[in-house]
């Protein structure tokens, strides 16, 4: 592990920065947080405008992960360390931007992203992004009457989308597989999300999310 300073502040990508209560490992910020939001891209950035990010070994909680606020003038992020490790504390944070997204997303992407779902569930697909998701899902179609809820449909939306946008950074931050069995989202249907994703919210130069065919050149 890296070493420790009390309440260290570091200057991350975008023009972000990230303050560490003193029994935080400095390589948690260097190897994980950095690199994850680096590659972030510049229209999401844009969308969310300037963040303030908190990592603290415990929140109010010991099982609370995060908590987030957003105003016109930040987004402010905190961070619960816990027995997580750096992979799992930065993915969380992704989760947290995807949350914080949602509620600056315009009404014309949110409805498309609605369409998505509503295919989903036509078509009968049981899986979700993630288990945050998952549990949203199972809740909403758990009854016609849950099924009617609009605060049940707003939940899963937004669950949905946060789990949807993190696992897009995550992807365009390093390689990742692709989880298969009947909790998690198909690939045609995973496919679907990211290349919305894609086209709202293009990767910054020098980051891909889907492979180059051989025969294209750079």
């Amino acid at each position: 592990m890296g070493s420790t300073r009390k309440h260290s502040v570091f200057r991350i990508a975008h023009g972000w920065n990230v303050r560490c209560a003193g029994e935080i490992s400095t390589s948690l910020v260097c190897d994980f947080i950095r690199p994850a939001v680096r590659a972030i891209p510049p229209a999401i950035v844009r969308q969310l405008g300037c963040c303030h990010i908190s990592i603290n070994e415990a929140l109010d909680g010991p099982t609370i992960a995060s908590r987030w606020t957003l105003t016109d003038a930040r987004l402010e992020i905190s961070l619960a360390v816990g027995a997580r490790d750096g992979h799992e504390v930065a993915l969380e944070l992704l989760v947290c931007l995807g949350q914080a997204l949602w509620e600056r997303l315009p009404d014309a992407r949110r409805k498309a992203y609605w369409l998505v779902l509503d295919d989903e569930i036509c078509a009968g697909v049981a899986g979700e992004i993630d288990q945050d998701a998952l549990n949203e899902k199972r809740l909403l179609l758990a009854s016609r009457n849950s099924a009617r809820s609009r605060r049940r449909l707003e939940r899963y939306g937004a669950a949905s989308f946060a789990g949807t946008a993190a696992e897009y950074i995550h992807a365009l931050w390093h390689d990742v597989g692709v989880r298969t069995g009947f909790r998690f989202l198909p690939a045609e249907q995973l496919k679907q999300r990211l290349e919305l994703l894609v086209q709202w919210f293009p990767p910054r130069r020098g980051y891909r999310l889907f492979p180059v065919s051989p025969s294209c050149s750079e």
